[in-house]
Parts: structure tokens; C-alpha cells; sequence
């Protein structure tokens, strides 16, 4: 079996049927690879990359298809250097390393398929019966009555843990951060309150700052840290995205002055990259993305280097349905996974793609069993999402503004 063709999809769906995530955001895209063989077998692997910038995508795959054609898949980690080396000028961090991500799961998928295993099982196998997950909610949806309506909703979908914004949106009134250090502690504290008290005190509870993805007002270290500590009696699993990623030393210093583990790293990519974070004790709880990180190889080297310091793992998980799996697969195969995202609720670019393949049984996931990463990409899918450019994910500022409305 040898590999004769690499190709990209793009496509655009509804960005959820959750009702309370939808609120903010109506659409997205998504970014697939297809590595085709001779006999016929087609892997799939999706590139996160392809929600924030999805047109960019294909003129990055054709650039690395020669040195896939004419191979076969009995060693993807060669296969991954050769690529990983011939970008040595431009992809050793960032966005052509997050390219890689996709290709290499595409070809995971498709020694997965040929093998009759789940790719959990070619990466060294599960080391976990089942690991817990959390509903990733994005923002708190204010008034307070639509937070707890949101919460009885991720529950009754079978989650015991929520992850939400700092801040809060509400539908009229747009996206709230408070700004001053007072303001701060005051507002999270009184909505953690509220959401330990509605949730219980057996949930999981996580918090996401968005302090490297988020329009408006970046805290200082001293906000960080007194939110923080203000939080610390709620029980909270993690404290996510503090600080900029430009700020390493800003972590580092956030880790040692609050007992609420500090998690971050979704937009990393490489080892490279990581072992600047890992070596400074950047992070408790570390949270490669599996497809955007470098691939499944990366994620498993980044979780081995933050395991040998004593900290964990949580996957980041926001892309559509094949990067969803590839973090399923990546967290089951690190003995130091402790949390896994899962979008609660998820839309059509999931659903269709993973076809009932994820089992979430009482707030955990179950190691999957389908042969590859067991999604499917059909040309029925393809046709009832086209994609529409411009529907990537990004930041708006002056001159550049979001709004799904304005897409074509």
C-alpha cells in the first residue's frame, strides 16, 4: 500500500447545536487532510489550523505531498521528520508545524485503518479505562439564570465538568471582561460562587482567562494572581490562559503563588517551543492540542517532558471532529492525561465526522475501539458544508472585524 495522492478539504457548518455557545458564535470552519493509497483506504486528519485560518491550508499540504507520494505508512515518525525538516526555515514553530498536525494524524488514521486498531493502540495503548472530561462552554452567559440553565444543560447531557470564561457575554449586551484588579476578584468570585453552588461540589470546575486570545484588556500578573487567590476556595480543577504566551516568566511566577493549578499551551506548537514552558515549570497542568501541536508524536513528547517534571496533561480540543479524536486518541495513549475537552452539545462538522464514535459514559470518555481514529469524511458531508471564506475564527481589531452576518 503506497500513498498516491494528499489532499485538503475545507468546509464550513454550524458552529454547534449548543444553544448557549451559539449565542456568540454562529459558524465555523474546518480544515481536513486525505492521504490516498493504492488500494484505496483514504486516512483523515484535521490540521486546528483550519479554524483560524483555513485558506492558508492547502498551499501548505501541496507543499509537503511530494515527500509523501510514492510512500508508504510503516514509519509516520520518519515521514514527520523528513516533512518537519524540509520547513526548517519557516515551520520549526507555528503554523506550518500546526499543518503537520493534520498530515501526520492523516497518516495515524490510515495505519490505523490498514492495522484494524485504533490508533491508540499503535502509539504504545490505552493507559487508562476511561478518563474524565468536561463540557468546554466558552463564555459565562449572563444574567445568571442563563449560566445555571447552561449548566443544567451540559449536565443533563451526561458532563460532571464545565469549563467557562472569565468574564461573561450576554445576548444584548455583547462580551464583558471587568478590567481593574478589584473589579476582577469581585466579579469571578461572585460567579464561581454561584456556579459551585449550582453545579455541586463534587463537579469539575475549570476557568479560562483567554488572556492570549481575547479582544479587549489583558490583566497584569498582579490581577492574575489575585483573582487566583481569590478563587482558591472553590475548588477549581484549573485556572486556564492567564497570561500571554510571549510570557513564560509571568506563568512560571503565577504557578508558585497560587494553589489553584495553573493549565495553558493550546496555541504551542513543537517540542521546541514547549521545552521553553516545561523547563520553567510554566504550567501545572500542560494542554497540548494533539492537532495543532505538531501531531500525535508531539503531543505524546510534550506530555513525556511534562510528565518527567511532575505536571500533567489536559488536551485542548476546539477544532471539528477529527481533531476532537486525535486528542481522544493522543490523551488515552499519556499515562499523565488528567482531563480531557470535549465540546458539549457538538454540531454536524463533530457529529457527522465521528458518527456515534466517542462514548461519554457518567462525566467519562471510553478509549475508542473503531479501527484508525474512526471518523469518516463522506462526499455527502463535503456537499452539504461548503466552505465559505472568511469563516475562520480570529481576533477583531480596526479594520478587520468578525461578524458572521457579512460572510458570503
Amino acid at each position: 500500500m503506497k500513498i498516491v495522492d494528499v489532499r485538503t478539504t475545507l468546509l464550513t457548518g454550524p458552529s454547534t447545536h449548543d444553544p448557549f455557545l451559539r449565542e456568540a458564535r454562529k459558524l465555523r470552519s474546518a480544515a481536513f487532510v486525505e492521504v490516498i493509497t493504492t488500494d484505496g483506504l483514504i486516512g483523515v486528519g484535521e490540521t486546528y489550523a483550519g479554524y483560524a485560518c483555513p485558506e492558508v491550508i492547502p498551499s501548505i499540504v501541496d507543499f509537503f505531498r511530494p515527500i509523501l507520494v510514492g510512500q508508504t505508512v510503516d514509519d509516520i515518525p520518519a515521514l514527520w521528520r523528513r516533512m518537519y525538516r524540509c520547513g526548517n526555515s519557516w515551520c520549526r514553530v507555528g503554523l506550518g508545524t500546526a499543518v503537520l498536525s493534520g498530515i501526520e494524524a492523516a497518516l495515524w488514521d490510515l495505519k490505523g485503518k490498514r492495522a484494524g486498531l485504533p490508533v491508540h493502540a499503535l502509539l504504545g495503548g490505552a493507559k487508562h479505562d476511561r478518563l474524565p472530561c468536561y463540557a468546554t462552554g466558552g463564555p459565562a452567559n449572563y444574567p445568571k439564570e442563563n449560566l445555571g440553565r447552561k449548566i443544567d444543560h451540559y449536565f443533563s447531557l451526561g458532563f460532571r465538568g464545565i469549563k467557562v470564561a472569565v468574564g461573561s457575554f450576554a445576548r444584548d449586551g455583547g462580551w464583558y471582561t471587568p478590567e481593574s484588579e478589584a473589579e476582577a476578584v469581585d466579579f469571578e468570585a461572585d460567579k464561581l460562587r454561584f456556579m459551585r453552588e449550582r453545579a455541586g461540589k463534587d463537579a469539575w470546575i475549570m476557568l479560562d482567562a483567554h488572556m492570549d486570545n481575547k479582544e479587549g484588556a489583558i490583566w497584569s500578573l498582579e490581577t492574575c494572581v489575585a483573582v487566583a487567590r481569590a478563587l482558591e476556595p472553590f475548588d477549581l480543577f484549573f485556572f486556564e490562559e492567564l497570561r500571554p504566551y510571549t510570557d513564560p516568566w509571568g506563568y512560571a511566577e503565577l504557578c508558585r503563588r497560587t494553589s489553584i493549578p495553573i493549565a495553558g499551551g493550546e496555541f504551542l506548537t513543537a517540542t521546541y517551543e514547549w521545552r521553553v514552558f516545561s523547563e520553567q515549570d510554566c504550567f501545572d497542568i500542560g494542554q497540548p492540542d494533539a492537532s495543532f501541536t505538531g501531531g500525535l508524536g508531539e503531543f505524546l513528547a510534550v506530555a513525556g517532558m511534562l510528565g518527567a517534571r511532575g505536571r500533567q496533561v489536559a488536551t485542548h480540543a476546539w477544532g471539528a471532529g477529527a481533531s476532537l479524536m486525535q486528542n481522544v486518541h493522543a490523551g488515552f495513549a499519556a499515562a499523565n492525561t488528567c482531563m480531557l475537552e470535549v465540546p458539549p452539545d457538538y454540531g454536524p462538522l463533530h457529529s457527522e465526522l465521528i458518527d456515534g464514535g466517542l462514548i461519554l459514559r457518567d462525566g467519562f470518555i471510553l478509549p475508542p475501539e473503531r479501527p484508525g481514529l474512526g471518523i469518516r469524511l463522506t462526499d455527502d458531508i463535503r456537499r452539504r458544508f461548503p466552505f465559505r471564506p472568511g469563516s475562520g475564527e480570529f481576533i477583531s481589531v480596526p479594520g478587520k472585524i468578525l461578524n458572521d452576518d457579512l460572510l458570503p
